[in-house]
């Protein structure tokens, strides 16, 4: 079952929601409802509240998903392709291809998103103001205030110093732009943020025995989730130091076996899938792939139709994800994670030429670590 659902599409880029964004809405339009609105303006009936509250939620996730379009509209300006933003329940995530390759591109990129909350709030405070004292008191104006401030809020916590914040990133772009090294850079900026992390996470603790239960957890929750990313960050960075300047024809499966399109589902599993012992089988015609079968598509048939039923009716067709032989291989798994890939064909020139794997780079990345070699030379061949 997939986690998010597409919404939309906004200047080329896919629009998501994570599932878990359901709940954010809930939650926060309950406490807004329940506890804030009463609070600034009072007297008005529960389903007024509940409306407000419901609206503020929405605008709030609006506010979120202009702060990651500021992004990502930057980021495709500088050559770094977004493929999509997704909203969940801690904010939004910009899937961007690839990291900067400047630390004057990743602090612009970075800047940017707080830029963009702090005019959101200026825009809804000079829209509070707008209306007078005389609608002080009322259901819209709350929702302005709240905007304001709420969108002042994230510009202050998303420029604090620690990764994934924004502001981890403009202190690894500086760090990084001082000393010459994205691996030292990252380093720094993901302990930051982890230490950040912790802190919200002891100050979510406290506020729980102090009484207030669900703001306690939504801060332990908001720490935990900053302090897992941040480690993240520095896990990626490492990996991609570790892959980069491998090509993917050293690591790859090559010439892989390929097969006719009309042989059965069963002739497949036992000769390829047993036998050999190989979880995706390439499908070639004249030396050019017309489509891949894998484990999974043959699962989704049952067993009595495996003897009736050719590999062309099951198999994934052309046109499929590929790598060519001299790409990077970090490149390649950052391909494998976005699409959620088990494996991918290598072309050269249009012709199959090899298949790579998520089990060869990981195969790959135990090899060197047993030889303590972080950066193996590959022979040419």
């Amino acid at each position: 079952m997939r986690s998010s659902f597409r919404i939309g599409r906004v200047a080329g880029i896919d629009i998501g929601v994570h599932y878990t964004w359901l709940l954010a809405l809930i939650l926060i339009s309950w406490s807004l409802a329940q506890g804030f609105f009463p609070q600034i303006a009072p007297g008005l009936s529960m389903g007024t509240y509940w409306i407000a509250g419901v609206i503020g939620a929405l605008l709030l996730f609006v506010s979120v998903l202009l702060h990651e379009l500021a992004h990502s509209i930057v980021a495709n300006a500088r050559g770094l392709r977004v493929h999509s933003i997704t909203l969940f329940i801690f904010g939004g995530v910009s899937n961007i291809e690839g990291e900067p390759e400047r630390p004057q591109v990743e602090l612009v990129m970075s800047i940017v998103g707080p830029l963009t909350s702090l005019v959101l709030a200026g825009i809804f405070y000079g829209f509070y103001m707008a209306l007078g004292t005389s609608y002080r008191g009322g259901a819209l104006s709350a929702v302005l205030y709240y905007l304001a401030y709420v969108n002042g809020l994230l510009a202050v916590f998303n420029i604090l110093p620690g990764l994934p914040l924004d502001g981890g990133r403009v202190l690894r772009s500086i760090i990084w732009a001082a000393t010459g090294s994205l691996s030292k850079a990252t380093n720094i900026a993901s302990t930051t943020g982890r230490i950040i992390g912790w802190l919200l996470i002891a100050l979510g603790v406290f506020q729980l025995f102090s009484g207030n239960f669900l703001g306690g957890l939504w801060i332990a929750f908001i720490g935990w989730f900053l302090s897992s990313a941040a480690e993240s960050s520095r896990r990626e960075v490492s990996l991609q130091e570790q892959l980069g300047g491998v090509r993917v024809g050293d690591v790859m499966e090559p010439m892989p076996e390929c097969v006719d399109s009309h042989v059965t589902v069963r002739e497949l599993v036992w000769l390829n899938f047993i036998q050999h012992n190989r979880r995706a089988v390439p499908i070639c015609y004249d030396g050019k792939i017309q489509g891949i079968v894998t484990l999974t598509d043959v699962k989704r048939l049952p067993q009595e139709k495996w003897d009736d039923t050719t590999i062309e009716s099951i198999m994934t067709r052309s046109p499929l994800y590929t790598v060519s032989k001299d790409d990077d291989l970090a490149v390649a798994l950052k391909l494998l994670a976005q699409h959620g890939l088990n494996q991918v064909p290598v072309l050269s020139e249009g012709r199959l030429v090899g298949l790579l794997s998520r089990a060869d780079i990981i195969r790959y990345l135990q090899i060197s670590q047993e030889l303590g070699i972080l950066r193996p030379k590959p022979v040419s061949r």
